[in-house]
């Protein structure tokens, strides 16, 4: 074991124990669309060494850590993914990942299960080996670990064009929901943020798009940092959610003009764009912490000039205007993402998680989308709570 993976081990204990609680896993052939990082390191080689077969690729082409990858690669693992893959590579990798035939699926994202339903990322087009999404026929289970994800298969599911297997929302487990995206990211968002540009939030006016957990905790975090904090979601109820939290809310396109830092938190696709960027105060911030790499239309800012590593400069209506971490998830790519102690907890449940969806009971419901059983999680919780 070497330094970083022993330090990483050391101080993510629970994640170890559900480790450790692995059955045999031999047959079990898990193609994962994940986040490739150092913390999801012990889940996939205790993974791998239980006898399952693993093929990775990722979620987010801006969060791999290459090392991480050639690690993995170390303990057995396929894998089809680069830091800064382009859009092409990485439905390349879907393709490759459903034609490797696997039997389950852990997803942050649900590119592969969008493919298996026929969904927009050209599924159905063939790969190495077989069909794209005819490789998914072997998969019996699967686990949805982000709200992001959750929402590609409510639409799927509201086409009744859902993938034929079930599939298990780990986001909304309430330690996953209510502690990881409530809390966690914004934290890890704003010590990236503050990291690489130099800039506390002192003094700074701050637009939080989207009040769902992750934009509740963005917008927490930076009024306990010195932000002047304000909020748009046209969902009326987190508006008031908001409200009551002692936030000031109105309309996207009346905030857009009056801020200095705007974090997009929807999910979302296209929620800033050319219409908003001529609008906007000269040097203000573009951040992006979502899911989607395409909340903020990054083309519609035009060229784009580095100014220092992870920020970049574009001039709509002549005004500066700076995007950071390329519009991408910044927490994960201009930082390391979420602390090992308190990741521990939510890497601890996606294990417990993965351990219920390797199971027949998981594999004999229908297909759909399926709560995670409180009695795969709750072990997790009364550990963290010890």
């Amino acid at each position: 074991m070497d330094g970083a993976t022993e330090w990483v081990e050391r101080h993510m204990p629970l994640t170890r124990r559900q480790a450790d609680s692995l059955p045999r896993l031999d047959g079990v052939r898990l193609a994962c669309s994940i986040h490739l990082e150092p913390k999801v390191t012990a889940a996939l080689e205790a993974i791998r060494h239980r006898g399952a077969a693993l093929f990775l690729t990722t979620c987010n082409p801006a969060t791999v850590r290459d090392e991480v990858v050639e690690s993995l690669r170390g303990h057995g693992a396929e894998a089809h993914a680069w830091k800064g893959m382009r859009e092409d590579d990485a439905e390349e990798a879907d393709r490759r990942a459903l034609s490797w035939g696997p039997t389950h699926l852990w997803e942050t994202g649900a590119r592969l299960s969008a493919r298996a339903a026929g969904g927009a990322r050209g599924a159905g087009a063939a790969g190495p080996g077989g069909a794209g999404a005819g490789g998914a026929a072997r998969v019996v289970a699967s686990m949805e670990s982000t709200g992001s994800g959750i929402a590609v298969l409510a639409r799927l599911r509201d086409q009744g064009r859902l993938p034929p297997y079930p599939v298990f929302d780990c986001d909304s487990v309430p330690i996953k929901e209510g502690l990881h995206n409530r809390y966690l990211v914004g934290q890890s968002t704003w010590q990236a943020f503050t990291q690489r540009t130099q800039l506390s939030l002192h003094g700074k006016r701050v637009l939080v798009v989207g009040y769902g957990p992750v934009g509740q905790g963005v917008a927490l975090s930076a009024r306990a940092l010195g932000g002047t904090v304000t909020v748009a979601d046209r969902d009326p109820a987190r508006a008031l959610i908001a409200r009551y939290e002692g936030l000031r809310t109105a309309p996207l396109d009346e905030l857009v003009g009056e801020t200095d830092v705007i974090v997009t938190a929807t999910g979302a696709h296209g929620v800033l764009g050319a219409a908003h960027f001529a609008r906007l105060a000269d040097g203000c911030i573009l951040v992006n912490v979502g899911h989607t790499a395409d909340e903020i239309d990054v083309p519609a800012l035009g060229p784009l000039r580095e100014v220092i590593p992870f920020v970049e400069e574009a001039r709509p209506a002549g005004k500066s205007v700076y995007l950071f971490a390329g519009g991408f998830m910044a927490n994960l790519t201009a930082g390391q993402g979420d602390t090992l102690n308190s990741f521990d907890i939510t890497m601890a449940t996606m294990l417990a998680g993965l351990r219920f969806v390797f199971s027949a009971e998981a594999a004999a419901l229908p297909p759909g989308l399926h709560p995670l059983p409180r009695a795969a999680w709750e072990e997790v919780a009364r550990q963290a709570a010890d």
